[in-house]
C-alpha cells in the first residue's frame, strides 16, 4: 500500500509500505494491506514504517509527529501533519536540553496560556527524545 506523509515542509515520505504504526487520538494502531477505510485525528507520537513484510526491526523508519489527520483508503494511507521529523534528524542532546527548558518554563508559568504552551513544548520534545532513542536502539542492534 502507498504511504504519503506530508508536513508543512512538504512530502516527508511517499513510498509503498507493508505496515505503518500510528498514534491516533484513540490509541496506537497498525495499518496493513487490506485495512478498513478510516479517518482519524493523530496524537503526538511516533510513526513507525515497515517497508517490507520480512524487514528486520533494525530497518524500520521512525518519525516524530505532533498531531494531524490520518486517512486510510483501500490503496493509500495519507498522513497530514504540521511537523514530521525523521529519527535520524533528531539530536538527542538538543532535544533533552529543550525538554528541560520547557519543564522550567512550565514551572514559571503564571497563566493558563503559558502553562498550555509549556506543556505542549514538553510533549513535543518528549516525542522527539522517544523517537531518537528508538533509532539509536535499532542502530545499536545492527552492529
Amino acid at each position: 500500500m502507498q504511504l504519503e506523509l506530508v508536513s508543512l515542509d512538504g512530502i516527508k515520505y511517499k513510498e509503498d509500505a507493508y505496515a505503518i504504526t500510528l498514534p491516533t487520538a484513540s490509541g496506537e494502531i497498525t495499518v496493513m494491506p487490506g485495512h478498513e477505510p478510516l479517518l482519524s485525528l493523530l496524537a503526538p507520537g511516533a510513526i513507525v514504517i515497515r517497508k517490507h513484510k520480512k524487514d528486520a526491526d533494525t530497518s524500520l523508519e521512525h518519525y516524530a509527529t505532533f498531531g494531524g489527520v490520518l486517512e486510510i483508503t483501500s490503496q493509500k494511507v495519507r498522513v497530514l501533519v504540521d511537523e514530521a521529523t525523521h529519527g535520524d534528524e533528531i539530536n538527542v542532546a538538543e532535544a533533552e536540553k529543550a525538554h528541560a527548558a520547557a519543564v522550567e518554563l512550565r514551572k514559571s508559568a503564571t497563566t493558563k496560556v503559558e502553562l498550555d504552551k509549556a506543556q505542549s513544548l514538553i510533549d513535543r520534545h518528549a516525542v522527539r527524545i522517544h523517537v531518537a532513542n528508538l533509532r539509536r536502539r535499532h542502530r545499536a542492534h545492527r552492529r
